[in-house]
């Protein structure tokens, strides 16, 4: 990473689940200088105000459109309702900020590819907060699966009692964290998609239903399929991937905290089918926060004006595009949905 001092002046979108962990996270990096929290909840800001002893240095501000007037600011951290992130971001880009958004980055993918255009217009950096792409297992296992042979299937489950957003429905919440860590496992991208769910809870002001649980497939050009299984009702907590390939398995169970990633070697023999070359191997995985490491890598890329390969606009809009197809067809029941 970058060894300079040079601070980057940075303001904070929303202090909400998620915004209260980037702020953390940025105050305790040297080469960040928050220079304003927003939130249009008051107490949200006196709240952070309180638990991180923000100074006079910080503004609180209730309104984004405020922070993009402070002079010397040279970042945005976007961490709002997702139906905001369009009109921030091209607000931001267009007065020649660099940009770190939760994702999703926009609910389509037509935005999102818009959003990218401007920044390569602006010459500025636009980058997407998917922390699992920074997570040590995660990148752990991409560095092991060449021991496991030809990737045939894969699986995820990440279900819990909430939380519950309001913004998105379960899908596009959690199945996004799956879709990348696949897509980044197989350096690849699904050619069709299918979707059904369920809604069950009723939110206030809801205008069509919100599946609350989803199973989702995606197919690859490999021929690689993979099935996805989220929920935001069920009191079974699970956070847990797998991908099996020929001549073995990969599992990333974030619920093992000791032990979270682990290779279950094996193969059927071609003439017998049985079991062969049977073995567990417990990988050991970095201690390390993964939203630290995005914060981190957010940093290098903004220093050096230089696109974070791994979680650039580019790779949110491709998971905006799979999400849309997704979303299609858990309109029409389940229907295959090609990807172009």
């Amino acid at each position: 990473m970058e060894s300079t001092t040079k601070q980057i002046q940075l303001a904070l979108m929303g202090v909400g689940r998620w915004g209260t962990h980037l702020l953390r996270n940025f105050l305790a990096h040297p080469q960040i200088q928050v220079r304003a929290v927003v939130d249009p909840f008051t107490q949200h800001l006196t709240a952070t105000a309180e638990k991180f002893g923000l100074d006079d240095s910080v503004a609180l501000l209730e309104n984004w459109e405020d922070a993009l007037d402070i002079e010397g600011l040279e970042a945005v951290a976007i961490a709002t309702p997702a139906t905001t992130h369009k009109a921030i971001v091209t607000a931001a880009l267009k007065r020649q900020l660099h940009v770190l958004c939760e994702k999703p980055l926009t609910l389509t993918a037509q935005t999102s590819a818009a959003l990218c255009q401007l920044a390569q217009q602006q010459n500025r950096q636009l980058f997407i907060d998917h922390t699992y792409l920074f997570h040590p297992a995660v990148t752990e296992a991409k560095a092991n699966l060449g021991r496991l042979g030809t990737p045939r299937y894969g699986y995820a489950a990440r279900t819990n009692l909430g939380p519950v957003r309001h913004d998105v429905d379960a899908l596009w919440d959690l199945a996004i964290h799956d879709i990348a860590i696949f897509n980044h496992w197989l350096s690849d991208s699904p050619i069709r998609v299918q979707a059904q769910g369920l809604n069950w809870l009723q939110r206030p002001g809801q205008a069509k239903p919100m599946a609350d649980v989803v199973w989702c497939r995606l197919h690859y050009g490999s021929g690689f399929e993979a099935t996805i299984h989220v929920c935001w009702t069920n009191p079974h907590k699970q956070r847990q991937l797998s991908l099996v390939c020929d001549r073995g398995s990969l599992i990333f169970d974030e619920m093992q905290s000791d032990s979270p990633l682990t290779l279950k070697l094996g193969h059927a023999a071609p003439d017998t089918f049985q079991p062969q070359g049977l073995d567990t191997i417990s990988l050991k995985v970095p201690n390390q926060e993964p939203l630290a490491t995005m914060c981190n890598h957010f940093v290098h890329s903004v220093l050096t004006n230089q696109p974070a390969t791994i979680s650039a606009g580019t790779v949110g809009t491709n998971l905006v595009a799979i999400l849309e197809a997704l979303s299609q067809s858990l309109t029409h029941q389940g229907k295959w949905i090609e990807l172009n």
